[in-house]
């Protein structure tokens, strides 16, 4: 109960808050705070305390494997979303997605071996993505846009809450990097901005998922000998430290210009 609590507060605040940096600070930033552990984290410190420091292990091994198929997700994307709009894109994506996690969902490796193979996975997706092309054009969004995006992620969220206690610690991890909230953002912004935004956003979720690792690495490596407390706040640390690295490369990404939207 206290887990689908937090997903349904944490769903429309996550969305809009990266939704608004987005505009600030321009997609590739939106889609780097998205590669944060906002919402996996808080669901592995649940499981963490009601099932015991083993189950926080396993729930690890399975986030780390779920970074890949995100990785997928976004590589896909980014590529198809050159050729066809936002409904031919994101099918593929979350194809990608779901086929990539079914194949992970039955591999369980050691937390570094999971790590180095997650690392692999995300470097290799950021020189396989595609060039970003023109400059995104940012527009002012109509007034429905950010309630809409909220509405939408907690749905999606709620929908995931529903299906997660099926299933074991594992599988629980695995399903908790399910990409709800980089598919809103990445449909949003090809929609309104052009393929180049939307690439902009799985550009900066790639390079966001660097900190993601580390996040897990460190859980995973010290949460049996130090405890559930001391484990996370670690890795927290370890995670900040990542994300302040990567967050240099995200800023490359080009500067927008903007313009009205038409309703």
């Amino acid at each position: 109960m206290i887990v689908f609590i937090f997903k349904l507060c944490a769903a429309p605040v996550l969305i809009g808050g990266v939704s608004l940096a987005g505009r600030r600070w321009g997609p590739a930033v939106s889609g780097w705070l998205v590669g944060l552990p906002l919402t996996s984290a808080p669901v592995l410190l649940f499981l963490a305390l009601e099932h015991g420091a083993s189950a926080a292990v396993q729930g690890a091994q399975g986030v780390l494997m779920g970074g890949i198929a995100v990785a997928a997700f976004c590589l896909t994307y980014s590529r198809v979303a050159r050729r066809w709009p936002w409904w031919g894109a994101l099918p593929a994506a979350m194809g990608a997605y779901l086929l990539t996690a079914g194949v992970l969902g039955r591999l369980v490796l050691p937390i570094p071996a999971a790590c180095a193979l997650v690392a692999g996975a995300l470097a290799l997706a950021l020189w396989l993505l595609p060039p970003l092309g023109p400059r995104p054009v940012a527009v002012v969004p109509p007034r429905w846009d950010l309630p809409l995006r909220m509405v939408l992620a907690t749905g999606i969220i709620l929908l995931l809450t529903s299906v997660v206690p099926l299933f074991g610690a594992h599988v629980v991890g695995l399903l908790s990097s399910f990409p709800a909230m980089v598919t809103i953002l990445g449909t949003f912004a090809q929609r309104q901005q052009g393929p180049a935004a939307a690439g902009a956003i799985m550009r900066g979720v790639i390079l966001g998922l660097f900190g993601f690792a580390a996040f897990y690495l460190i859980i995973g490596l010290t949460v049996l000998h130090w405890g559930v407390g001391l484990a996370f706040l670690a890795a927290t640390l370890v995670t900040l430290a990542v994300q302040g690295a990567s967050l240099s490369l995200t800023r490359r990404a080009p500067v927008v210009a903007v313009q009205p939207c038409p309703e």
